[in-house]
């Protein structure tokens, strides 16, 4: 079974692990990844500021292509019972999730290795992106520097071969 979702509501944790919960499963893996309340900074001389709030914006039908792209590989790498993936849009506030991922598969380490790929491939391949909104009132866009959804010539590329 499989369910990808973008969406701007907040995400229910019991129901994506219902969702993949499986007779046959050994090993059920949920990663969700949450907003944090400081940001380290990417500058040696300053110690990071305090997190208001993200939010996250993305080209939809191309962002929901690629996780389907992404949970169809995975299926494909690794014994799947079940798969979820969930990922925010709009505001999202310190401590509240903004991906979850979920897998059931019929051994551990086949979950645990699955669920790992998944969210490196999915911050490396799809066009969500993060403004990190700062309690200095200071936002910033955040942008992987591998990522080639980041790249705004390829943004450009894409929707104009959509």
């Amino acid at each position: 079974m499989k369910h990808i979702e973008i969406t701007e509501t907040p995400i229910d944790l019991m129901q994506v692990m219902a969702f993949v919960s499986h007779p046959n499963a050994g090993g059920e893996v949920l990663f969700v990844g949450t907003t944090r309340s400081w940001t380290a900074s990417r500058h040696s001389d300053h110690p990071g500021r305090e997190t208001a709030f993200l939010v996250y914006q993305s080209h939809e039908s191309m962002a929901l292509n690629q996780l389907e792209s992404i949970a169809a590989e995975a299926t494909k790498r690794w014994e799947l019972l079940s798969i979820v993936i969930i990922h925010r849009i709009g505001k999202v506030l310190p401590q509240e999730p903004s991906i979850a991922i979920a897998v059931s598969t019929p051994h551990r380490a086949e979950a645990y290795a699955a669920s790992r790929w998944i969210i490196d491939s999915i911050k490396r391949d799809v066009p969500i992106w993060k403004q990190e909104h700062y309690k200095d009132n200071s936002p910033e866009w955040i942008h992987p520097d591998d990522s080639p959804c980041c790249s705004i010539q390829q943004i450009d590329s894409t929707l104009k071969k959509a």
